[in-house]
């Protein structure tokens, strides 16, 4: 089946949000008409959101049949003990016109409990903000669950949250549990648990094009709220050129910054597949006989089978994923 393999593009599954904007159509060359384009969904096996291959041979095939056509070769041996026929991670672009509403996650364990899902930890690299922007992550001060709801409920939670003024490479971890929201003028690519549940706290008071506000969850958010994290979740890293560089390494993906500007060659030594994320400049990726182009806003899935290729750019800044 090896033979089968190569780098894989997927079609883009965009996704119209009350807070999106235009960026990944200007910005990112994503093809769309919607007003508001919130999130591209780059590599998705999100129930009734599954990607679909672009390029190749097995070009118009969703990702669930490659899993249950390639198995471990796509997944790596351990990855898919573990995961069967689902893929790990949700890979997105995001585009935020507006501040997204406050929210967290729930862990693995009230994830599988309420909804049969898995938990939604996450990153953001940040590769465009407008002078000013912000991320929301965490408390400003010391939180017990009673003052939180005191907020809550006097609509000053904004009193107790922590802004942060963000550029272009900084990176978030965002752990269950922890409150956080990406604000108005600011791109981010996410890197996340297969996962869409998200517990909105609140909204900015808010409402659609009908007039109404978008549900909120406070009942199920206030057992999922973490008020003793520590603030780690700003995340530094080396920027060292043509080599691997560790962001976030956690149980669930291990993310590297990739600054390429000749030809490197790379094995895959992770059992794991392999995600580029290309944020800035283009690259050519060369594995196993095929050649495949990556730009900004672009993804690339190198199956586990594939164990030795060669990354080739003048300039091209990725995010390298795996397991």
């Amino acid at each position: 089946m090896m033979n089968n393999l190569y780098p894989i593009k997927f079609y883009p599954i965009l996704k119209d949000k009350i807070w999106g904007g235009q960026k990944l159509k200007t910005l990112l060359n994503k093809n769309s008409d919607l007003p508001n384009i919130g999130e591209s969904w780059e590599i998705s096996d999100v129930e009734g959101d599954t990607s679909i291959v672009s390029n190749g041979s097995l070009k118009g095939q969703t990702l669930k049949e490659l899993l249950a056509t390639f198995k471990s070769d796509l997944l790596g041996l351990q990855n898919y003990k573990i995961f069967k026929d689902k893929f790990p991670l949700l890979i997105k672009f995001i585009d935020a016109k507006e501040d997204l509403s406050i929210q967290l996650h729930p862990n693995d364990e009230l994830a599988a409990k309420r909804h049969n899902s898995f938990g939604k930890t996450e990153m953001w690299y940040v590769f465009q903000a407008d002078i000013g922007s912000n991320l929301i992550v965490g408390f400003n001060q010391d939180m017990t669950p009673k003052k939180y709801l005191k907020h809550l409920e006097n609509k000053t939670l904004t009193e107790i949250l922590n802004f942060d003024k963000v550029k272009e490479g900084d990176t978030y971890f965002i752990e269950v549990g922890r409150v956080h929201a990406i604000g108005a003028g600011v791109m981010v690519a996410e890197i996340q648990q297969t996962s869409d549940i998200t517990y909105r706290v609140y909204d900015w008071d808010r409402v659609d094009a009908d007039g109404n506000e978008r549900e909120l969850h406070n009942d199920l958010a206030i057992d999922a709220i973490d008020f003793n994290m520590p603030d780690n979740f700003r995340v530094t890293y080396n920027k060292t050129e043509n080599q691997s560089n560790e962001m976030v390494s956690c149980p669930y993906f291990t993310t590297n910054y990739l600054k390429v500007n000749k030809s490197i060659h790379k094995e895959n030594n992770h059992d794991s597949f392999i995600i580029y994320m290309c944020v800035d400049g283009e690259g050519e990726i060369k594995a196993n006989g095929f050649s495949e182009v990556i730009k900004k806003g672009e993804t690339i899935l190198l199956p586990a089978a594939i164990k030795a290729y060669e990354i080739v750019s003048k300039e091209a800044t990725l995010l390298e994923v795996y397991l």
